[in-house]
């Protein structure tokens, strides 16, 4: 296999919507690769945000699948959206139907250990009880809406900024900050309801 084109500075310097119409008019290979670059880990993160903390290979996997996704689908791409756009909503659809086949799949590392390690100073019972506060947060956090889901996530768990949600979400800023608004409260509200107060 021949090895990938060497990304050209044009192609740094163009925008999405130019390296689009140059791989579909001349099969730009190199236009692409600049294009899964830019958006890649986005897509990874947006996916690993659905499915959850313990599953990074499987939203590898995704990120894989949507570039190739994408690859086959530049015809359809309209401009209506950003490109960003489309291929986050691509994203957001096939990790949720991964999400849906695999529901009863255990994760490949358990939550607990994915939550770091308690600090050496803390007595035994603080640590259970801090362990069984995170194990409610993420089961609380598995209720809600996949669109609360992945804007707490992309949020706290990943570091994004309410602009990358925004865009990644394909939803306005303030419609973000609304979702994680609305998402703490119901979180606030169903772990009340477990005996877990502030």
């Amino acid at each position: 296999m021949p090895p990938a084109p060497a990304y050209s500075d044009a192609c740094r310097e163009a925008d999405d919507v130019s390296l689009v119409e140059r791989c579909r008019t001349s099969k730009d290979d190199a236009a692409f690769a600049e294009l899964v670059r830019r958006h890649r880990n986005k897509v990874f993160r947006l996916a690993v945000s659905i499915l959850g903390q313990g599953f990074v290979h499987e939203a590898e996997d995704v990120a894989q699948d949507v570039m190739v996704r994408v690859y086959h689908a530049l015809g359809s791409f309209r401009g209506d959206s950003t490109f960003g756009s489309w291929v986050y909503r691509i994203a957001f659809n096939q990790a949720l139907n991964l999400k849906a086949r695999m529901r009863y799949r255990a994760p490949h590392v358990s939550d607990e250990a994915l939550a770091g390690l308690p600090s050496a100073d803390r007595r035994a019972d603080d640590e259970l009880q801090a362990a069984e506060r995170r194990r409610a947060v993420m089961e609380c956090t598995a209720e809600l809406p996949e669109v609360y889901q992945s804007a707490l996530r992309l949020h706290y768990w990943l570091g994004a900024s309410i602009a990358e949600i925004a865009e990644m979400l394909d939803a306005p800023e303030n419609t973000v900050k609304s979702y994680l608004h609305r998402a703490r409260q119901l979180l606030r509200v169903m772990l009340t309801e477990r005996g877990f107060h502030e």
